[in-house]
């Protein structure tokens, strides 16, 4: 009952939420507007960047008054969260006017705010040998490079996954979802929470993302997301895993993780910066083929919950489910 009730508290509070940012978003020139010289740019109408805060509301409203008592660590991911939104509200602003942050900035908070996490206790600890069951733990500098990549890693992947209408809070819904069973099936009950209210978060915010799009959630969202998913993967499915079962998030976040990959590797090979934004993704390659916006956006979530499927299946055989 208490994840029921996360999950539709979640979705009702950024469903109410959206509206009214929207119409703020509206009034003070927030929005993102066409540019017919960007290849990124497919909508045709100015859209409000304003979804992002009623995610982080709705979201955390939600997990603070289910979660009890408050813990070290849930004051760490509400720290570092504020501090993604932040930058990423930003960025979104620059935008709207026309104009591009600089990376470096958004480098540096976004690292800043992984490191936060890890000093308020949450990290990739070790994991378990499975040929003679000992628990393997990292050292501590270890343990810190790889919880910072990890987490700045998922941010990065989920927020350039948003090029299409539905899309980053699609994938993040079912990658979310994944992590739920997960985290159910390891016994990570407040990971459990943690995924339950994003997946309602992001359902929430489909209702008005979905094509054609009536607001976003620009940079802010999306980062949030991906922020939250990291986290959610270190406590609900690397805590306390073997060798083999190290792979469970990596296949839970299935295509915006290996899309990436792909992209980085051929920007590496043409000798571009990995940063450039260009239409290098899948969704953007698939509308390339002829795919509207919709098909493509179907085909690219049923492949993430093959990945979703595929990662619960290992997760279960790990445990002994």
């Amino acid at each position: 009952m208490l994840y029921l009730a996360a999950f539709v508290i979640s979705m009702v509070l950024v469903l109410v939420l959206i509206p009214p940012f929207r119409k703020l978003a509206i009034k003070i020139d927030f929005v993102d507007k066409p540019r017919p010289d960007s290849e990124r740019k497919i909508h045709r109408e100015p859209i409000p960047l304003t979804a992002g805060i009623a995610i982080f509301i709705g979201f955390f409203i939600t997990y603070f008054a289910l979660t009890g008592t408050i813990s070290r660590e849930a004051v760490g991911i509400f720290i570092g969260s504020a501090l993604i939104l932040g930058i990423g509200l930003v960025d979104d602003w620059y935008k709207s006017q026309g104009k591009e942050l600089a990376s470096l900035p958004k480098f540096i908070v976004q690292m800043s705010a992984a490191i936060v996490v890890y000093s308020y206790g949450i990290a990739f600890e070790g994991f378990n040998n499975p040929f003679t069951g000992q628990y393997i733990n990292l050292p501590e500098w270890l343990q810190l490079i790889l919880t910072i990549l990890w987490i700045f890693g998922v941010t990065t992947v989920i927020n350039f996954s948003d090029g299409i209408d539905g899309l980053a809070g699609g994938l993040s819904a079912i990658s979310g979802g994944t992590l739920f069973v997960v985290a159910i099936t390891m016994g990570r009950g407040e990971s459990a929470l943690l995924a339950v209210v994003l997946v309602g978060a992001a359902l929430g915010y489909l209702r008005y993302n979905k094509p054609p799009a009536r607001v976003f959630m620009g940079d802010a969202g999306a980062t949030f997301l991906g922020f939250i998913l990291g986290i959610i993967a270190l406590d609900g499915a690397f805590k306390g895993a073997t060798l083999a079962s190290l792979f469970v998030p990596i296949f839970a976040l299935g295509v915006p993780i290996f899309d990436n990959i792909i992209v980085v590797i051929r920007r590496m090979l043409q000798s571009k910066p990995i940063y450039q934004a260009d239409a290098s993704q899948a969704h953007y390659r698939l509308l390339a083929t002829g795919l509207n916006q919709k098909q493509t956006l179907v085909f690219l979530c049923l492949l993430n919950l093959c990945f979703g499927l595929a990662a619960i299946i290992l997760a279960m055989n790990g445990s002994g489910a």
